[in-house]
């Protein structure tokens, strides 16, 4: 079995008295994108700080491609590339000196320099700017550099901290893409607080509040957490309210307005059948019925209120 590319056991840490993290295990295996999921302060940037080696855990252990993080810090960090919230740039230099000298510090032996920097700059849509200042650049190609920089080694697991934050919508699209095209051959660890970040970007979510990992598992996992417990009926000619809550395995009614209703139920399959019957019988002309999802926010809501 191939070796999980994260590995983390009872990973604590804490800031003077204070735990940001506490007693978090899980394992990452290769490929895919992980969304690292939670509110603002809940223990995602430390730790993905820790899993970087930026901090040092209180407590716990960290292995990168089996590589203990505290034994062997730095061959577990030539696995890693990071993209922390504030890129670490250098805006007097030009995108292509900037590179170079990340690919150095990187260990990228000296006859590859170039092809690696060429390979990134083409590969983030930068090899325009290559002579530019970075500070000359607007923010959303300043954070191309930034993704540049964690990936110009060809690092196993690529991390990315709030890596849209700040940018427009046309930015995000563009980062999104970008995202998804480096986690085609190598892992990719996303942190955000957005939702719908994570939809469109990851197949996988973790999600830390208030320090402790309180879900893992897929996007749809996710997704059906909260088990939907409403039909979205919508009827050219409806009945009374009264007539559609007589319905058996029908907890509630809720008159939506435009001959449109939202049923509480039992049995979601049982009661849709039993509504088409009736509707077939008595003439309502039914043109739609579906069961609703929970929303992400009350997914979000429902898991945060684990954590307490």
């Amino acid at each position: 079995m191939e070796e999980p590319i994260v590995k983390v056991e009872h990973l604590s840490h804490r800031y003077s008295i204070q735990w940001a993290v506490r007693d978090i295990s899980f394992e990452i295996p290769v490929r895919g994108i992980y969304g690292l999921l939670g509110s603002n302060g809940a223990g995602k940037s430390t730790t993905m700080n820790i899993i970087c080696g930026v901090i040092k855990q209180t407590e716990g252990n960290v292995f990168i491609s089996g590589i203990d993080t505290r034994k062997h810090p730095v061959d577990a960090k030539r696995h890693i590339g990071f993209l922390p919230q504030k890129p670490p740039l250098y805006g007097d230099l030009t995108v292509e000196e900037y590179l170079l000298h990340c690919a150095r510090l990187r260990w990228v032996p000296d006859n590859e320099l170039k092809s690696a920097v060429e390979e990134v700059l083409a590969r983030c849509g930068i090899t325009h700017f290559r002579k530019r200042l970075i500070k000359n650049l607007s923010g959303g190609y300043q954070q191309r550099v930034g993704i540049a920089q964690a990936i110009v080694h060809k690092p196993a697991l690529v991390v990315f901290d709030e890596p849209t934050n700040g940018l427009d919508p046309n930015q995000i699209m563009e980062i999104r893409h970008l995202i998804k095209d480096i986690a085609q051959d190598r892992t990719v660890i996303l942190s955000t607080h957005i939702l719908t970040e994570v939809q469109a970007v990851c197949d996988h979510i973790m999600m830390i509040e208030e320090g402790k990992l309180v879900f893992m598992g897929s996007v749809d996992e996710f997704d059906n957490y909260i088990i939907p417990n409403t039909l979205y009926l919508s009827m050219v000619d409806p009945p009374a309210t009264e007539e559609l809550a007589k319905i058996e395995g029908v907890l509630g009614v809720e008159e939506l307005g435009s001959m449109k209703f939202r049923i509480r139920f039992t049995e979601a399959q049982e009661v849709i059948d039993r509504i088409v019957k009736e509707s077939a019988a008595k003439d309502w002309r039914l043109s739609e019925i579906r069961v609703e999802k929970s929303s992400l926010d009350s997914i979000f809501a429902e898991l945060s209120k684990k954590a307490h």
